[in-house]
């Protein structure tokens, strides 16, 4: 590499780790957040037929507790099925939280790749780690094509309220990772068929810090042969473990 081009990559590198740490920075605002994935400690599943009232689930509530509500599809019968969740502000797992291990910025891990749109809306089977086994079809708009490794990968990324959420695996889960796997927002316009994966903003999916959660695994097709070693590693609690 030239003198000329190194002094043109720092820079870019550089700001691209700078962003890289306000990305950090803001993710760890994020899960301490009186909403986020450490402050959820209950999900109350409602019998058949029933709508949350919020209202007067509220009443009478303790400083720093709030409740929402969250829906799901029956895997039987296909029906909606309803449920209120409790957030705590000071939950056991916020008052037990050091951080996120996670791997140094690493800019070869910043891969460009193919999306291809599908025409309709294709549905992808994804386990989820509640459901004994069973699987949960989500849209998923396009397929996203990249070698890594040596390996080319055809890689399934769902809908997540318009944004693409890729849900993968690799070597590292459960030896330096989150064992069920991890996640990755990947940017697109709706238009280009050129999209970025930055796996150094990889991240542990909300199971891994509130059992509460339903995450998705990743299916067949997402699971990397190499590992990647960028992104988030697994959180770090005061006694070793999750405490829910």
């Amino acid at each position: 590499m030239s003198e000329r081009s190194e002094s043109t990559a720092e820079p870019f590198r550089g700001a691209a780790e700078r962003a890289w740490e306000q990305w950090r920075t803001e993710r760890l605002r994020a899960l301490c957040a009186p909403q986020g994935n450490l402050a959820l400690v209950e999900t109350s599943w409602l019998p058949d037929g029933e709508r949350p009232d919020l209202e007067a689930a509220s009443r009478a509530l303790p400083g720093g507790v709030t409740l929402t509500t969250v829906r799901r599809t029956d895997l039987v019968t296909g029906a909606p099925e309803y449920a209120v969740r409790r957030w705590d502000a000071a939950s056991p797992a916020l008052r037990a939280f050091e951080g996120v291990e996670t791997y140094p910025y690493d800019p070869a891990w910043v891969l460009e790749a193919e999306y291809t749109p599908v025409e309709g809306a294709r549905k992808v089977p994804f386990e989820h780690i509640r459901d004994n086994g069973g699987s949960r079809e989500l849209v998923v708009p396009g397929d996203i094509a990249l070698t890594v490794g040596g390996t080319a990968y055809t890689l399934s990324a769902f809908d997540d309220d318009g944004t693409l959420l890729l849900v993968f695996g690799d070597p590292t889960n459960g030896a330096e990772t989150y064992g069920a796997g991890r996640f990755l927002f990947v940017p697109h316009d709706g238009e280009s068929r050129r999209v970025v994966l930055d796996f150094n903003r990889a991240f542990v999916p909300p199971c891994g810090f509130s059992d509460q959660y339903n995450c998705p695994m990743p299916p067949r097709q997402n699971r990397f042969h190499v590992p990647i070693e960028a992104g988030e590693k697994r959180p770090v609690f005061r006694d070793g473990s999750p405490a829910h």
